[in-house]
């Protein structure tokens, strides 16, 4: 099977559904180390998570949380290491600098290299912004949802309504300026803002591989639980690299 439809066959439902009927032996009680699909061997690798797969229950579980970081972003990797056996470059280079110069990509594996590293860089971003007692948004990380968001009830709102309109699989993002200014933006598919020169201070994944096990067609609950696993202490960090100018992924 080949990369990309590994790709669309992993954001199925009915495969979900099959991953769920697996036993479940393999969670993880501790920090999961990064799994066997993570590409070892080749440039690129998951992330191991800093918390453990049941961390984050009872809004996110843990079954979800296996397969999600180590089957769904391991097949990105696996893909992307796979394109760098033949075209080295694209791990030579940061990944910001790669995904806001896809036209310097080959044309015969751009489509890929932004469908991958894209979910990559999203699933990196999105590990890193989770965890559990994440404590709350404070300093001048909430100074700026107030000025550029109308404050936390309404971000959140708003937030949320913007993942519930991404049509199909997708992202609902807050960007960040270099001079901190936030805004709010959708992505479909596993497109990622620095293509347009943009930095991602947090984000939330809508593809249903993110939520089905536990909630179904019902993404509305998933995005009102979802924050619940928001870390502010690693967001606040974010938005100071941001401001510093190094933020990356």
């Amino acid at each position: 099977m080949s990369a990309f439809s590994r790709r669309h066959f992993f954001s199925a439902a009915a495969s979900i559904a099959a991953f769920a009927a697996t036993p479940r032996t393999t969670l993880a009680q501790s920090p999961a180390a990064a799994p066997a699909t993570s590409g070892s061997g080749g440039p690129f690798a998951v992330p191991p998570l800093s918390y453990a797969f049941n961390a984050l229950e009872p809004h996110i579980d843990a079954k979800t949380m296996e397969i999600h970081h180590d089957r769904h972003h391991g097949a990105y990797v696996a893909a992307l290491n796979n394109f760098a056996k033949d075209n080295p470059q694209i791990a030579d280079k940061p990944v910001t600098e790669v995904l806001g110069n896809l036209g310097a990509v080959p044309e015969a594996i751009r489509t890929g290299v932004r469908n991958n590293l894209g979910g990559h860089a999203n699933h990196t971003m999105f590990w890193e912004i989770m965890g559990p007692n994440g404590g709350k948004a404070e300093g001048e990380v909430l100074a700026a949802i107030e000025r550029d968001l109308g404050g936390m009830e309404k971000f959140q709102g708003d937030f949320n309504a913007a993942g519930l309109r991404q049509f199909g699989s997708g992202w609902v993002f807050v960007t960040v300026a270099r001079d901190g200014k936030l805004a709010i933006e959708a992505r479909p598919n596993q497109d990622n803002p620095i293509t347009d020169g943009k930095r991602v201070l947090m984000g939330n994944d809508v593809w249903e591989h993110a939520y089905y096990l536990n909630y179904q067609n019902r993404r509305a609950d998933y995005l009102k639980a979802w924050w619940n696993t928001v870390n502010w202490t690693r967001i606040a960090a974010r938005y100071a690299a941001a401001k510093a100018g190094t933020l990356g992924v």
